[in-house]
């Protein structure tokens, strides 16, 4: 395959851009002489984070609910039943490109472009400490419950009914921080920081 130069320099640019944009989301830091590097896992940071995602999702359920429209409750009821169809045999990178499909179509139904950028970053934040919380339990990963606590926003979002939608949304968020307990204490601090040197 031959690249040009316009190519190779376009190119350069959009990894230049996605490291500014991932460095003002707060997942990579910008290190003088030194490039680019993975930003530490605040845990404590991140559950603050995680009540002010919380706050924001409400609002979203409510803008969702309010302004979607007939074919934007339609994927939201087909994500359902694929997500229905699939919880027992769901990989780890499955459920994560089902997850952005979710997040992509209760944003679209709010219609607010705003959500979308203050969410981006929260969401990727808090799929990170997903990944991490799956792949280092222990035994085979269970989607069980957070695959629950989605099909119960889906419902509620595509049925109109705004209390149950909040309070799913909040079961979703709460989902999330019973992970920050056993990443606290339950697995290697180099899983949250490169940084940070083996002990053996």
């Amino acid at each position: 395959m031959r690249l040009d130069r316009a190519g190779a320099i376009e190119g350069l640019a959009q990894t230049d851009e996605a490291g500014i944009r991932m460095n003002a989301d707060t997942l990579l830091a910008i290190v003088p002489r030194h490039g680019l590097q993975v930003a530490p896992i605040d845990l404590a940071r991140e559950r603050m984070l995680l009540h002010l995602c919380r706050d924001i999702e409400r609002f979203v359920v409510r803008l969702a609910i309010e302004r979607a429209s007939q074919p934007h409750r339609n994927q939201m009821l087909h994500l359902a039943r694929v997500l229905k169809d699939r919880r027992e045999t769901l990989t780890l990178d499955e459920f994560n490109q089902l997850d952005r499909r979710i997040d992509q179509i209760l944003l679209a139904a709010a219609n607010e472009p705003f959500l979308e950028h203050t969410l981006r970053p929260l969401h990727t934040i808090f799929r990170r400490i997903g990944f991490i919380h799956h792949t280092q339990s222990s035994g085979r990963v269970d989607f069980s419950r957070t695959v629950d606590c989605h099909l119960a926003v889906l419902d509620a979002v595509a049925n109109h009914r705004e209390e149950a939608a909040i309070k799913a949304s909040d079961a979703l968020i709460g989902f999330v921080e019973t992970m920050f307990d056993e990443l606290e204490t339950g697995i290697d601090p180099r899983l949250l920081d490169c940084n940070i040197e083996p002990i053996f």
